[in-house]
Parts: structure tokens; C-alpha cells; sequence
């Protein structure tokens, strides 16, 4: 007998996302935010895709907020100014793809 084991309900497939980000050109990077962790108003000189595969991540663009669940994405284009946050008090895992020059 086989059984398979499903990610809980707060966490996405890793693999999965990542396989994903990759395949859409992207280099990817995996980083732990803790709670209370705040990333102030900023820009990158390149285009990223932050994918979500645990906790919860509020990206602030053009005026908006954007929450991100598990298994959730955001592309930023280069040079957009945007700020973010983890939002509760779970640590959010993030996959950070950015394009190669």
C-alpha cells in the first residue's frame, strides 16, 4: 500500500513552484521571512516573480495591497517601486526568481 501526503493547507508544493519558475526563465532563490519582518519601499535593477509556498506576504504596488498565499505569485517588473511584509505570525517562505541578465 502507497500512501501520498499532501502539503498542509498552509504551505505550497516547493518543487512544484519552483519547477515552474524555472521553466518561465527564472533563477530561483528560497529565503525564510520570520513574523514582523518588513521590507521598506524599493526597486531592483531586474524582473522578479516571488512565489509564496508558506505563510502569508503583503506586497504594496501602485497603491495596492496584495495578499499572498501559499502556492501565490507576484511578478515585479524592473525599476517598479513596491514594499512588503509578512502579514501574522507565520513565517512566509518565499521563492525569489529573478530573470539573468
Amino acid at each position: 500500500m502507497t500512501t501520498s501526503h499532501s502539503p498542509p493547507p498552509d504551505s505550497a508544493d516547493e518543487s512544484g513552484l519552483r519547477t515552474k519558475l524555472e521553466r518561465l526563465g527564472y533563477r530561483v532563490s528560497r529565503y525564510v521571512y520570520p513574523p514582523g519582518t518588513r521590507f521598506a519601499t524599493h526597486t531592483h535593477a531586474f524582473d522578479k516573480l516571488d512565489a509564496v509556498v508558506a505563510g502569508r506576504f503583503i506586497v504594496l504596488m501602485d497603491g495596492r495591497e496584495q495578499v499572498l498565499g501559499p502556492g501565490e505569485m507576484i511578478a515585479i517588473p524592473a525599476g517598479h517601486a513596491h514594499a512588503a511584509w509578512v502579514a501574522g505570525p507565520q513565517a512566509v517562505i518565499s521563492l525569489d526568481g529573478v530573470r539573468p541578465d
